[in-house]
Formats: structure tokens, sequence, C-alpha cells
């Protein structure tokens, strides 16, 4: 299942190695719809302003990597992992 499909399309037809100004020259104002509010390219890939990505998966798995907490569900809902160490969070329930 492809997440941003519009940035992702762009990102396909780049040509590489490409580095994140680059990309963010480029498609910086590519609207990413996410769960919880949207955001645009530029704003998620601001966060590694010095990479330089030799194809689309690798400014993909980027993209991935750096949006927001707008692109989660809920946040601390888990319905398999146990709280971590150090952390708090709802007790375990059995059904």
């Amino acid at each position: 299942m492809r997440l941003f499909t519009d940035a992702e399309e762009k990102f396909d037809a780049h040509n590489y190695p490409a580095t994140t100004q680059d990309l963010i020259d480029a498609y910086g104002q590519v609207e990413l719809d996410l769960p919880n509010g949207s955001e645009t390219v530029g704003e998620a890939l601001s966060c590694v302003p010095n990479e330089t990505f030799s194809d689309a998966q690798d400014a993909r798995y980027a993209l991935y990597s750096t949006v927001s907490s707008k692109a989660i569900g809920r946040k601390f809902y888990s319905d398999r992992d146990p709280t971590a160490v150090g952390e708090f969070g709802p007790d375990q329930v059995s059904f």
C-alpha cells in the first residue's frame, strides 16, 4: 500500500542521485494527507537537511521516517506491545 501517492509518484519520476534540498525544491509544496491532519513534503524532509538519496526508494523511506505524529493513529496505542521499561502506559487487558 502506498501511503503518499502524489509524493511517491513524483519521487519515482525524479532523477537520482538527489539531495534533500533537490527534493524540497521540486516537491516541497506537495501536500501529504495524514490521518490527523496534513503537512508538506518540505516540512517532513526538513528533518534530514544534508542527505543524498541514491534512488526513489531511499527518498520514500526518508519521507516515511520524517512525517510528524499527525501520521499515526492513536498515540501510544498498541494491541500487541507491552509498555517499555521506564515508560508508563495503560495496563494490559486480556480478552
